[in-house]
């Protein structure tokens, strides 16, 4: 078995051009945003262990927000979460797993959680 690191970054809120209804394709639907990236361990940790040994937190963060093109509606949350698995392996060939979960907050009624969650492996 492969030692792997999990970065986390949960409950980011957006807002996102996406929807199929008539009513959902003109305006921005607000999403919760979860993402868990393995990446490939290149040893052990140390006390003195440089962050080029592991990722930056905000390039998660960034995959969900700043990497989302402004005016693009996605039919489907489906490829909210593909586009940031995408922008996840083309920022580091370290990235072996992305997990991206997409809550969508616009049509719960009780406080439930209606969404995705999406998993890619790297190929």
């Amino acid at each position: 078995m492969e030692d792997r690191l999990q970065l986390e970054v949960h409950d980011i809120e957006v807002m996102v051009l996406t929807g199929i209804y008539s009513e959902e394709t003109h305006l921005p639907q607000p999403l919760r945003i979860s993402i868990t990236v393995d990446l490939d361990l290149p040893g052990r940790f140390g006390p003195e262990s440089p962050l080029s040994m592991s990722k930056n937190y905000l390039d998660l963060k960034h995959a969900a927000t700043r990497s989302l093109p402004e005016g693009v509606h996605f039919t489907l949350i489906e490829g909210v979460a593909d586009h940031i698995c995408e922008t996840l392996f083309l920022q580091d060939k370290r990235v072996a797993r992305v997990e991206v979960k997409i809550v969508k907050l616009a049509i719960a009624e009780a406080g439930e959680s209606i969404g995705i969650t999406l998993v890619r492996h790297r190929r």
